[in-house]
């Protein structure tokens, strides 16, 4: 008898995930595939939009057809997604009109701060729960129509679509039958009120951003259509849409206040569910949608750090000192202690709790006994220390103290790290079977509007117990170490204003 499932496409940084889950859980077959990343100038990063869309067809297809072969039925398909990406298209032939600007690009940075100099980031920050970086998806779309007039003109006349990669995919997906996103993506691009759930108008007139390029914002687990036969290889209801890092919060069972999750990719991602409140910050952290247990609307904290696993990348590909990523983590323990030796890994700027576009990656602490384990050591220590100092500003801010940290995402396989963070935050880790909760998240909304689950607690019990990680770092060491990292932190910002 065929076995009821959901494909799930994670549509990521690097590249594009496809897994076919059953009812029982069980991921019954799974297709991967990176795609290129496009660096034109220092800052900027780019994908090509539509080498987006053949990857993701591509896994979809492989993934699909492995799975019919392990004999699964599927009902249903959700998307989750990088986030803050956008990609402007043509809505007759579907053609991106230019690279999609990354999540990671700061080509926006004066633009940033102009509006912060012209005071408009307390009202920006009111009604979005965002700050005003070029992190975001608005100054990017900004920057598009600014630097290319011809683009605002077809903009305004309606010939052109735009959104988050979701719904890019959606409309690739649906032959451009629908042009949808959910609010999970529509929250992080600066133009959609939190509290209205709304598009705003007067944000859309701040950023000079024609209505009319906007997705329709439907909720996560819900309609958005039905896949093409020629585009997607099969016809099949798309019925759940989140961005990565709520759709990893979903995955993890996070959804009733006072519930964390850490999410280790490129960046790391660390969401704090506060239910049916939008609770403000005063610690550098988010305010962004999330999604309740029964995959409506509901609000979370988050700290982004823009640079994690992509540091270990960096390591492998940029300076050659790993042939895997995989070899940091024997490197890491061939080490007694990380000899003073951290790495902030600022490529990009620093995010939450500092938001400081203008930091750049530091080294310090290196002596002529630093070797590559230093080095790796410290890439992943940083994504540990990086974790805490979120992690204490959610407690601030929610006046909710954490009573462990759940994680996912493919740093998370590492055992060292993840001992060194429960270490580190002094809480339980728990590492869920599959740490692919992102993917897991998009099934378990699509899962839930089809049927599949009857509801978010069945879905969670039938993902598995997870792996507990208890903190045992003698506190006069943790205090050491944070000590160590709190001023290599501060270096790395001192060398941004030095460059002023």
């Amino acid at each position: 008898m065929a076995v009821r499932a959901v494909a799930a496409v994670d549509q990521g940084t690097t590249g594009s995930t496809v897994l076919i889950v059953g009812e029982d859980g069980r991921v019954l077959a799974r297709a991967y595939s990176e795609f290129t990343q496009h660096f034109p100038r220092p800052g900027w990063v780019e994908h090509d939009a539509g080498e987006i869309w053949s990857v993701t067809r591509d896994v979809l297809a492989r993934a699909l057809v492995d799975a019919v072969a392990a004999g699964a039925r599927v009902e249903a398909l959700g998307i989750t997604n990088q986030r803050e990406t956008v990609v402007l298209w043509d809505r007759e032939t579907l053609e991106p009109v230019h690279r999609a600007i990354v999540w990671q690009d700061r080509r926006t940075t004066p633009l940033c701060r102009r509006l912060k100099e012209a005071g408009h980031e307390p009202e920006v920050r009111r009604r979005t729960g965002l700050v005003l970086d070029p992190y975001f998806t608005g100054t990017k779309l900004t920057w598009l129509l600014e630097e290319h007039p011809d683009l605002r003109a077809r903009a305004e006349a309606g010939d052109l679509a735009c959104g988050t990669i979701d719904a890019w995919l959606v409309a690739r997906l649906t032959e451009g039958r629908v042009h949808a996103t959910d609010p999970t993506n529509a929250s992080r691009t600066l133009l959609y009120d939190l509290h209205e759930r709304a598009w705003s108008d007067p944000l859309l007139d701040l950023f000079g951003v024609p209505a009319a390029l906007l997705p329709e914002v439907r909720r996560s687990s819900g309609a958005f259509g039905v896949t093409r036969g020629d585009a997607a290889g099969v016809e099949v209801p798309i019925l759940g849409v989140a961005g990565d890092q709520q759709a990893a919060l979903f995955g993890q069972g996070c959804w009733r206040p006072g519930l964390a999750k850490n999410t280790y990719g490129t960046g790391a991602f660390l969401l704090l569910h506060t239910g049916g409140e939008a609770v403000a910050s005063n610690h550098g952290l988010l305010t962004t949608a999330a999604v309740a247990e029964d995959g409506g609307h509901a609000y979370a904290l988050e700290g982004s750090i823009f640079v994690a696993g992509a540091a270990i990348q960096w390591l492998r590909d940029g300076l050659g000192i790993l042939e895997h990523a995989e070899e940091s983590e024997a490197l890491a323990a061939s080490l007694e202690d990380n000899d003073g030796v951290y790495l902030v890994p600022a490529f990009v700027g620093l995010g939450a709790p500092h938001w400081d576009p203008e930091a750049r990656g530091t080294v310090v602490g290196l002596t002529r006994g630093s070797g590559r384990a230093h080095l790796a050591r410290a890439a992943l220590e940083a994504m540990a220390y990086s974790t805490a100092d979120v992690l204490h500003a959610m407690e601030a801010d929610s006046g909710v103290t954490a009573r462990e940290l759940r994680v996912d995402g493919g740093a998370a396989d590492n055992d060292w790290l993840m001992r060194f963070q429960a270490g580190i935050v002094g809480l339980p880790v728990l590492r869920p079977p599959v740490v692919e909760t992102t993917a897991l998240g998009a099934a378990g909304l699509a899962g839930l509007a089809a049927g599949v689950w009857p509801e978010a607690e069945a879905f969670r019990a039938s993902l598995g117990e997870p792996v507990r990680f208890d903190p045992d770092l003698d506190p006069e060491r943790r205090t050491r170490l944070v000590a160590g990292w709190e001023r290599a932190v501060a270096a790395a910002r001192a060398w941004s204003g030095a460059g002023d």
